[in-house]
């Protein structure tokens, strides 16, 4: 998988750029492709973790302008370290960080499916990047993934990603949603106003919760977003000191997470009538299976001899030899 990983990213980027290589990556149907193409023939949440670590190993060595950081568990956490690690200016850097920080606060807290992250990798070419992290629900192991594409975020908090991979769900909170605008103004609004405005309003939305044993077995519909039972408020406390003054710089501040996120927008639709989004932005959805052959095993023979094609097109390209290059190119007349 890492050599043959490798030669496919160097086709693409003497081809077509590093660039073009990031924005195929952030493209959810492009990236299962690629990860059945280096050995996984069914779609299961290993396809993420273990293309994209592929892929980082095979770059080592490798003298092209393209970066892979973080990865699964423990080294999500490095992706920040790793941004220092490579040769940019401090602004440029700067912005990476933010741009990793806030793709994964997103993931984590504005979009809530019980789905957390435990993998997070930024992709680094030229001057865009993409991030793909990848959420477990423990309660039943089903894993959903993240693409974002760094040259498309117009705003972080309005519709941000490029496509999200998953079992599409009937209901789940998405403050990102273009229908949430309101309900991001309102937590805003709140936020700002204080600790004793919050409390007072959860006091309000908890009077409002307060019903009769009958009302379980009316029409009236149990409504869906519970008040969270404990709230981070020395997060809440930074925020209303920081002042933000939309709500990407909300979901900046730190501890400003889930249960906040959640809180404030029961409080916009209960206290205030700004209904946020309960639509899942899941778009592309793969049926579930299992590697390990199924359902059949993986040629070896054929990866060894598909990597070293691949291997001389490039070298003989190099040279100027690019007969094996542009028929490698026409394949696509017969597979497109």
């Amino acid at each position: 998988m890492v050599k043959l990983g490798r030669e496919i990213m160097k086709v693409i980027v003497f081809e077509y750029g590093e660039e073009e290589f990031v924005k195929r990556i952030a493209d959810p149907f492009w990236f299962q492709s690629l990860s059945c193409v280096l050995g996984f023939d069914w779609h299961s949440s290993g396809t993420t973790t273990v293309t994209l670590g592929a892929l980082k190993e095979g770059l080592k060595g490798e003298e092209i302008d393209l970066h892979i950081l973080g990865g699964k568990g423990k080294a999500m956490r490095r992706t920040i370290t790793e941004i220092d690690s490579f040769d940019a200016g401090s602004q440029e850097k700067d912005a990476l960080k933010y741009a990793s920080r806030m793709c994964a606060k997103i993931d984590t807290s504005a979009i809530q499916s019980g789905h957390g992250i435990y993998h997070h990798s930024m992709v680094i070419g030229g001057k865009d990047w993409a991030v793909v992290q990848q959420g477990m629900r423990p309660a039943d192991g089903t894993a959903r993934r993240y693409h974002w594409l760094g040259s498309e975020v117009e705003k972080f908090t309005i519709e941000p990603h490029k496509g999200i991979v998953g079992n599409k769900e009937k209901k789940i909170l998405n403050m990102v949603a273009r229908e949430s605008e309101d309900a991001q103004r309102i937590s805003v609004d709140v936020a700002n106003e204080g600790l004793a405005k919050l409390r007072g309003a959860i006091v309000e939305v908890k009077d409002i919760y307060q019903r009769r044993l009958d009302d379980f077995f009316s029409d009236q519909k149990v409504r869906y977003l519970l008040m969270p039972r404990n709230l981070n408020w020395e997060g809440v406390r930074k925020a209303y000191e920081f002042q933000p003054r939309d709500y990407e710089a909300l979901l900046s501040v730190k501890g400003v997470g889930p249960s906040t996120v959640r809180a404030l927008a029961l409080i916009t639709e209960l206290v205030y009538g700004a209904r946020p989004s309960y639509e899942d932005p899941v778009r592309y959805s793969f049926a579930v299976g299992g590697k390990d052959g199924v359902p059949f095993p993986v040629d070896r023979k054929a990866m060894d001899e598909s990597t070293e094609m691949l291997k001389e097109a490039v070298e003989n390209a190099k040279l100027g030899k690019e007969d094996k290059l542009k028929a490698v190119k026409r394949l696509e007349l017969f597979v497109g």
